[in-house]
Order: structure tokens, then sequence, then C-alpha cells
């Protein structure tokens, strides 16, 4: 079928080659898809700064979580800790995704505010010694991968040899109680996640649909009004993930309700190329790309983004 024929809402064009199902597309689709009005009467320049847990950071742009960079690092250098250097000189929120505990170490000692995201093991002591290394080593929050549990074959996933399990919400509420610093369940891709996840006690949610594991999954900005929403008046942090690759992806989220968004995948071939500079680069662009689509809609401040100005297939989504 050709473009011109589909009668759906542009961006949503069918496809034959077994993209359909991946949600990277769907997610990407969906955020092209947002367009913005231009408030520009009285605007000035923005101001990135926000808070998260108590700490005020330079922007609401954050690190990804990502896991086993450092097995493809070049000239001596490590990824992990790059990309943490690179955090610590933006004054960001760095995330750290599934690596040792020594490798963790190595990346709290650049001094980047760092949260780890632990795996969801079946082995739970495995999950309290990790949390335990975490904090006392001087992790700034912890959290766990409550998406990743099954593999493709439907069961649940082994990942380096180390067999993942369920994630209940009695589970969670163990995990909080021990963590000693905020925990945050990355992974949330309903309301009804999001509630089971405030009844346990968490301090923070990531919406996201970490790179496309649910085959057709609907994209996080599609559902976090809904989760925002749900979770009014509880305190709750809600960041968002997954192709935020501009600063325009960026704006769109914090609109829809994401109190911070962590760069997409794009940043890998900066960071695998460049090393820190090349992540303090394409994050610096990100802020200004941000600050740019503030300034035109009137946004002096990060609390003051709103989804008003934002439009979907023509209609207004507020």
């Amino acid at each position: 079928m050709s473009e011109n024929k589909w009668p759906g809402p542009p961006g949503l064009i069918p496809v034959t080659d077994g993209s359909a199902k991946d949600a990277n597309v769907i997610a990407r689709n969906y955020l092209d898809a947002i367009t913005v009005e231009m408030r520009i009467v009285d605007a000035v320049e923005a101001d990135l700064s926000c808070e998260i847990f108590g700490r005020r950071f330079s922007s609401p742009i954050m690190t990804p979580a990502f896991s086993h960079l450092n097995k493809v690092g070049k000239d001596g250098k490590k990824p992990m800790v790059e990309y943490a250097l690179a955090a610590k000189e933006m004054d960001v929120l760095n995330w750290v995704g599934m690596e040792p505990d020594e490798e963790f170490g190595e990346i709290l000692e650049t001094g980047a505010a760092s949260v780890r995201i632990i795996k969801p093991f079946k082995d739970h002591d495995r999950v309290f010694s990790e949390m335990e290394y975490s904090v006392q080593h001087g992790a700034f929050a912890v959290g766990m991968d409550i998406d990743h549990v099954f593999g493709t074959n439907g069961k649940y996933d082994v990942v380096d040899g180390i067999e993942l399990g369920p994630v209940t919400q009695k589970d969670l509420t163990t995990y909080v109680k021990r963590a000693g610093v905020p925990f945050i369940a990355k992974g949330v891709l309903s309301v009804s996640d999001a509630l089971k996840c405030a009844e346990a006690g968490v301090s923070g949610i990531f919406v996201s649909h970490h790179h496309g594991r649910i085959p057709y999954g609907i994209p996080p900005v599609q559902v976090l009004p809904e989760i925002k929403k749900a979770l009014e008046g509880s305190g709750i942090a809600v960041f968002c993930d997954c192709h935020m690759d501009s600063g325009y992806d960026a704006f769109k989220a914090l609109a829809l309700g994401a109190d911070a968004v962590s760069v997409g995948r794009g940043i890998l071939p900066p960071l695998l190329k460049e090393g820190k500079e090349g992540v303090v680069k394409k994050m610096t662009r990100m802020n200004e790309e941000l600050k740019e689509l503030m300034g035109y809609t009137g946004a002096s401040d990060v609390s003051s983004i709103s989804d008003d100005v934002l439009y979907l297939y023509g209609k207004k989504m507020k």
C-alpha cells in the first residue's frame, strides 16, 4: 500500500517487513506525529534546572541506563566511565544498567550522581547484595528493570548466565524497604503497574518499554499522561525514555508529564567514538534544542512546560 492511499493518521503507515510489531518504530512514529504551537509574545530565555529527589540538576535530560558497554571500549577508555564523567561535567543525573559491583564502584568514583538499575534476579539475595553495595559506595538511588523478566521464548530470561525471575508487588515493597535510598521501578508501561509500584512505596517510576522489549508496545509518551494523572499527589517522580534523541523529543515528553527524561540510543555513536567529549556535545545540543522549544512556547522553566501547546494528528492533545 502506498503512503498516499493510507487512510489512517500520518506517521503510522502500515508495513509488511515485520517492523510493525517493533515498539521502537511505533514510538518514533508517535513522537514525530506530535506538533507544537508557538507562543512567542512575552516569552523569555528558559531556565533548564530541575530538582530530582531533593537535589538540583542543571537539566532534566539525563544519561541512559546502559549496560555492558565496557566490553567495547577503545584506547583504554571505558564507555561506562566516560559517560559518567560527562554527566558529572554537565551536572545531570547518571543512570547505570547491569554491571558488576566493581564496575559500578568505578563509575561512582567519577563523582557523578548515579542511579543503579538492577535486574530482577531469581536469586533475591543477589538483588539485596547489589543494592547494599550501591548504597554503601554512594549511589544516588537504586532501582530495578521490572520489564526485563521474560525472553522471546516466553520463559524467564537469562542474562550473562544469571537467571531472572518474576517481580511481585510484595517483592517491590521489600526492595523499597531495604534500599535505604530512593528506589525506582524502571519499565512501567501502564497505569496498572504504576499504581502497584506506588502501593509498594517506590520513589520514582520510569515509563519505558526498554528499547522494545514488548512487541507492539505502546509508546511511553502515549501512556505517560494517564500515568501522571493516576499518580497525582503521590509525590512519585515520573521519568521517561525511549527515542529521546533530541531536545525536541525531550520537550514533548516533559510536556506530557515526565519530570525528567533519559537520552536515547542516539548517544551511542558519539560515546563510542569520542568518549566523554562526544556525550557532552550530544547532550549540550539536546539542551539547546530543549531551551529553544521552551522559548518558542513561552515556558520560562521546566515546571511551566505544558501539553497545552501540543497537537496530535492536527488535534489538540489537552
